[in-house]
């Protein structure tokens, strides 16, 4: 089958204390609310005060998951994470939470986001004798966080110097016997919320759809380099690095999040309504329908109708139970490609001039099976809009566009993609449109690497070598931190002797790090 024509981030991670709540039941149903995040594969850890249990399997949570499992894993803090792989292999191996141990500590972590140096990170600890069972960033995390733990003696510490490591995109939720920890890279890329559960019960998320699932209430998001801690003592945070320019993921909000989960006190639906509107201004077409790609175009295609008048309706259906699955269809049916998952309604679509709106255009390669779908069925136009503008750059933070050769907008200009996609025209919102309906537009601080090439965290070259066109050069905002940039000895006495308020050293970097 090609490549999907959807960009798909890592997973969806979730974290819950409630020592007098079914901590494992909780963080099931949460994780049945992230699945659009990750359906590759999931996982759940529990502490009990004593040790910390991990069940974890390929599969749609709800595939892995039995109530007999559930009720087996009784404790007082939980993590869970659904998995779409992006960095490292796929498989077990690769599933979570990760497990690890800390001398006699048990810990378990879930991570979304991708990490641009674990490989280096991960050499490293391999030639200091430390083993490896898999080659995920989220292992090399684990590890490091050991490392630095052991020789700190406070697993605070361990996670604080870790962040200080780390280049790239992360929200970490990470469980032992008796506490909770939840944690953000300093730019604050990849999205974590945090919610009060009844009396005493802390939940950390994700999105905050978990949170509702749940029965918890938000209370706010967690800040780029914050750690939260939270045990019988309570909860409590502390900065764990210092803060980067602000790079919040744009594509949570064309994509990514549900429609129902809110940031800034808006739901991800109206401001993707909202970007359909813009579009409509931008972009406007006569035509008879207004239809969306389910579900993901729906609510800006609604926009696009009520900005221009035209009516919206259904003209394709969507088979909500094609999924990732472990049973292959046949090359016949791999053929049909996007008619596994949607179907034309000829009775709507015939004689009709339509506008087809999708949340975004990335590949190409669904757009052009479903306009000939749409005109097989009898339409005589078919105008494709597309919510968010045109992605020419691939992601090296947790969405699967690891290399630009895959990206239509980065090979053709905006009549070779309509000529290519079949459509009798096309149209993209353009970046400021984008900007204009999400919370706090541009002054806010959002990453638009896809849109643009400017990367808030440095890109390592040795990562990117070959993953772009020959024309076009990334370009990085920032350079990467001092500390990431040392070898890992001479990092651990840097940061041994910054915490305690000791002035920054002149210390050696790697070859290998620079540019």
């Amino acid at each position: 089958m090609p490549a999907a024509e959807k960009l798909h981030e890592e997973c969806g991670v979730f974290g819950v204390w409630a020592p007098e709540r079914d901590v494992a039941r909780i963080t099931y149903f949460a994780l049945r609310a992230l699945q659009h995040r990750g359906q590759e594969s999931a996982g759940i850890a529990v502490g009990d005060g004593r040790s910390v249990l991990v069940r974890k399997d390929l599969g749609l949570v709800t595939q892995v998951f039995s109530d007999a499992d559930l009720t087996a894993m009784s404790g007082k803090v939980a993590c869970g994470h659904c998995r779409y792989g992006t960095a490292g292999a796929r498989g077990w191996e690769a599933a979570q939470p990760h497990l690890s141990t800390i001398n006699d500590v048990i810990i378990a972590l879930a991570h979304n986001g991708t990490l641009v140096n674990f490989d280096v990170l991960r050499r490293e600890l391999i030639e200091m004798g430390i083993p490896f069972r898999s080659n995920t960033d989220s292992e090399v995390a684990a590890k490091l966080i050991g490392y630095f733990t052991q020789r700190s003696g406070r697993l605070r510490t361990g996670i604080a110097h870790t962040m200080r490591m780390l280049e790239g995109g992360y929200a970490m939720v990470l469980v032992r016997e008796n506490a909770l920890y939840a944690f953000r890279d300093p730019h604050g890329i990849r999205p974590l919320v945090l919610g009060h559960l009844g009396d005493d019960g802390w939940v950390v998320a994700s999105e905050t759809c978990a949170l509702d699932i749940a029965g918890a209430k938000f209370v706010r998001e967690i800040e780029p380099g914050e750690i939260i801690r939270v045990s019988d003592d309570g909860l409590r945070s502390e900065r764990g690095c210092q803060l980067g320019c602000r790079a919040e993921c744009i594509f949570e909000h064309v994509y990514f999040s549900r429609p129902d989960s809110m940031k800034d006190g808006s739901s991800f639906y109206l401001m993707r309504n909202n970007m359909g509107r813009r579009l409509a201004q931008e972009t406007p077409v006569e035509a008879d329908l207004v239809i969306s790609v389910p579900d993901s175009g729906t609510p800006a295609a609604e926009g696009f109708a009520q900005e221009l008048g035209i009516p919206f309706g259904t003209g394709l259906i969507k088979n909500r139970y094609v999924a990732r699955t472990f049973i292959q269809p046949t090359q016949e049916l791999r053929q049909m490609g996007v008619r596994l998952k949607l179907n034309a309604l000829p009775d709507v679509v015939r004689g009709k001039r339509l506008v087809m709106v999708d949340d975004s255009i990335v590949r190409g390669t669904t757009s052009r099976q479903i306009v000939r779908m749409l005109k097989e069925a009898g339409a005589t136009e078919v105008h494709v809009r597309s919510a968010s503008p045109m992605v020419a750059w691939p992601c090296f933070y947790g969405i699967d566009t690891g290399s630009q050769d895959q990206l239509i907008a980065a090979k053709m200009t905006l009549e070779e993609i309509r000529a290519h996609i079949e459509a009798d025209s096309v149209g993209f919102l353009s970046i400021e449109g984008l900007l204009a309906c999400v919370p706090g537009g541009d002054a806010h601080g959002y990453c638009k690497a896809c849109f643009t090439g400017e990367y808030p965290v440095e890109i390592p070259r040795s990562y990117w070598g070959d993953r772009f066109l020959a024309e076009y050069e990334p370009k990085n905002l920032a350079p990467a931190s001092e500390t990431s940039r040392m070898p890992l000895k001479d990092a651990k006495d840097f940061l041994d002797n910054d915490s305690k308020g000791a002035a920054p050293l002149n210390r050696p970097t790697r070859k290998d790090q620079d540019g």
